[in-house]
């Protein structure tokens, strides 16, 4: 669902992708419903493929929004983002515990968080990826069919190896007219 969400820089709010015209996108405005073009020199970033910093790597967007609509129980955040730095920073740390409060910004905890708001507003409230939703449903079937998923794999690796050992073989053995 968030890779239908958007965010344009230099636009406020969050835009929902409508569609697809001649070098331009069609979104509609979350806030306002109205629908105007965004073009190339706009920049335009799915909140699918958003990530927070934390200590030893990243976490997508959705499970940060999961965290917080979690503590929240479904509503609307119970902090105000226009509150000073140390409130938005502690409350961070109770969504996402090792975030890296070096590299992710009190605006951007206002931005997350006026984000959630806005969602909620309207109803956006599956914040899981398409990916995570397939993991999930594919980590409850039946266990009998790893190991023929893990036998294909291997013959890929295998077969992925013998064509870069040919190319290879193609690459050291070109000569240079000279």
């Amino acid at each position: 669902m968030l890779k239908e969400i958007l965010s344009v820089t230099g636009k406020p709010g969050l835009f929902k992708h409508v569609s697809q015209g001649k070098n331009m996108l069609i979104v509609e405005s979350l806030i306002d419903g109205k629908r105007m073009p965004t073009y190339s020199s706009d920049k335009v970033v799915s909140l699918g493929d958003i990530a927070i910093f934390t200590q030893t790597s990243e976490v997508p967007l959705a499970t940060v929004l999961e965290n917080l609509k979690a503590k929240e129980n479904g509503a609307a955040c119970s902090i105000d983002p226009k509150s000073d730095n140390d409130k938005l920073r502690s409350y961070m740390t109770e969504i996402l515990p090792d975030y890296d409060s070096d590299r992710v910004y009190p605006s951007d905890i206002r931005k997350l968080i006026s984000w959630y708001n806005l969602l909620i507003s309207k109803g956006i409230t599956d914040f899981k990826t398409e990916e995570e939703g397939e993991k999930e449903e594919n980590a409850t079937k039946d266990v009998k069919t790893a190991p023929k998923k893990a036998a294909r794999t291997e013959t890929k690796v295998k077969i992925e190896a013998k064509k870069s050992s040919v190319a290879q073989k193609k690459l050291t053995g070109v000569k240079k007219n000279g």
